[in-house]
């Protein structure tokens, strides 16, 4: 039997309540198919902060690099108003840990939660990925007279040879190992004239390596159009950070909400880290409400990423087989509490699984 060494790193808010279920399902994998995982819990949370004033400790990155994967809850706490911790631990690992590729599959498990008119599962199954490491959220820039009537403020779009060729190869190369015939790469070039410019050289070189992958372009206000127009034209869109977290959020209303985003953080010659999308909603955190579901499909990605013998199909169909029963939190039709609905994907599992 394989042996995945996990991090576990709830977070604050929900996240606590969601990573709860996300390593009941993993426990769950252990009994099914022929995994083990060794987890090891981090408290890296706002009340370990606001305790301590650490937000990790020194040499955590390096301890993080033992690992086959992290998986991290969610972050932010109204006590800590300006981030400082969230930001520290969550933008802290993907920067320091080389965390380039940020991976987000828009898929559609179950029809009547998608908010456009008419669309099926086939027609909503994509991925996005996110240049995740560079643009304009390396935090580069400042105030100049900050807080007068002649204040200039200045942020910095930063865009490398290298960070964009490796997140555009990356893409080409997970469409090619998967069949996937179309690339879109999304920019403003006809705006931001420098950086993405860049993107659109590197691109059409990159894409030359592919001749049987169609890559197409669309500027990023195109893009969100056409994803709500027709979703069903695209199999892998690559883009910069910042739009990237933007189209993805799209991405995520249309396979049904936030709630459903799952995310991977990959570093592809390293360890890579996992995380769903919401956010840590510190006033529904611990009265069991929180829909699980978003950090259930993070594990999915994970099983994905680490290679597990149909531990990923098998959570999809759990999921899909538990929204068409009915049996999901009160945001996707159902009744069920947040330890419930853990425990119904879980029950769903074992009878696939025979």
């Amino acid at each position: 039997m394989s042996e995945k060494k996990i991090a576990i790193v709830p977070g604050d808010g929900i996240g606590v309540d969601v990573t709860r279920e996300a390593v009941k399902v993993m426990k769950c994998l252990e009994k099914v198919s022929g995994v083990a995982f060794r987890l090891q819990h981090y408290d890296y949370s706002a009340d370990r902060y606001l305790k301590t004033g650490v937000t990790m400790p020194p040499g955590a990155l390096d301890e993080f690099r033992s690992f086959d994967a992290i998986f991290m809850g969610a972050f932010g706490d109204p006590r800590v108003p300006d981030m400082r911790h969230a930001a520290e631990i969550l933008l802290g690992t993907r920067f320091g840990l080389d965390l380039y590729v940020n991976h987000r599959p828009i898929k559609l498990l179950h029809e009547p939660l998608c908010p456009l008119k008419g669309r099926t599962r086939k027609e909503i199954d994509f991925v996005v990925f996110r240049e995740n490491t560079e643009g304009l959220y390396v935090g580069m820039g400042g105030n100049f007279k900050k807080g007068s009537a002649d204040e200039i403020a200045t942020q910095i779009d930063v865009n490398t040879r290298k960070g964009v060729e490796r997140i555009i190869r990356h893409a080409f190369e997970y469409a090619a190992a998967r069949g996937k015939s179309r690339v879109c790469m999304s920019d403003k070039a006809n705006v931001l004239t420098y950086g993405h410019d860049l993107w659109q050289r590197v691109f059409r070189l990159v894409a030359a390596e592919y001749p049987s992958i169609t890559a197409t372009h669309l500027y990023v206000d195109a893009l969100t159009m056409q994803m709500v127009k027709d979703p069903s034209q695209f199999d892998v869109i690559v883009t910069c950070n910042m739009f990237g977290d933007i189209v993805t959020d799209l991405g995520a209303q249309i396979q049904g909400g936030l709630g459903l985003a799952a995310s991977g953080n990959i570093n592809p010659a390293g360890v890579s880290m996992f995380e769903p999308v919401h956010g840590s909603a510190p006033k529904y955190a611990g009265k069991d409400i929180a829909d699980p579901i978003g950090a259930i499909l993070t594990v999915q990605l994970m099983m994905e990423h680490l290679g597990v013998p149909g531990a990923a199909e098998l959570i999809e169909s759990a999921i899909v087989d538990c929204m068409e029963r009915g049996r999901t939190t009160r945001d996707l039709g159902g009744s069920l509490g947040t330890a419930a609905a853990g425990d119904a994907v879980c029950d769903a599992m074992r009878r696939l699984s025979g």
